[in-house]
């Protein structure tokens, strides 16, 4: 099992599969929600993600019709993203997760945009 929170505590969520794909995503979009070089995701199974607590502090924030950004409205911190077309996939933000194994990344998204001074691996191939 996979538990995770946001930097205040108020939103605390648990999945309950492992997981099994994580992604570095250098794309433009990704570093501004991010506020970092990439995004560090893994696209799961909604219906095994569960908000253990705060629900009534998320927000939405849909950037295109299609895609919203959910994030805790009290410390900012972006949880997940979703797309409407596809509703049982939600793309969990794994820098919020506290308990479990995340498995290394095996892709990398946007490598043109990822600095030269980064030395990850997914970036130079």
């Amino acid at each position: 099992m996979i538990r995770g929170q946001c930097l205040c505590g108020a939103v605390k969520y648990s999945y309950h599969a492992p997981i099994v794909e994580t992604i570095i995503c250098h794309c433009l979009d990704c570093q501004k929600a991010q506020g970092s070089l990439f995004a560090f995701n893994s696209p799961i199974d909604q219906q095994q993600f569960v908000i253990e607590q705060g629900q009534s502090a998320l927000k939405e924030f849909f950037y295109t019709e299609n895609k919203a950004r959910v994030f805790c409205q009290h410390c900012g911190s972006p949880l997940y993203s979703y797309r409407k077309d596809l509703p049982n996939v939600i793309r969990l933000r794994l820098g919020t997760v506290s308990e479990g194994n995340i498995p290394a990344p095996k892709q990398a998204f946007f490598v043109q945009h990822c600095p030269d001074f980064l030395s990850i691996q997914l970036c130079q191939e």
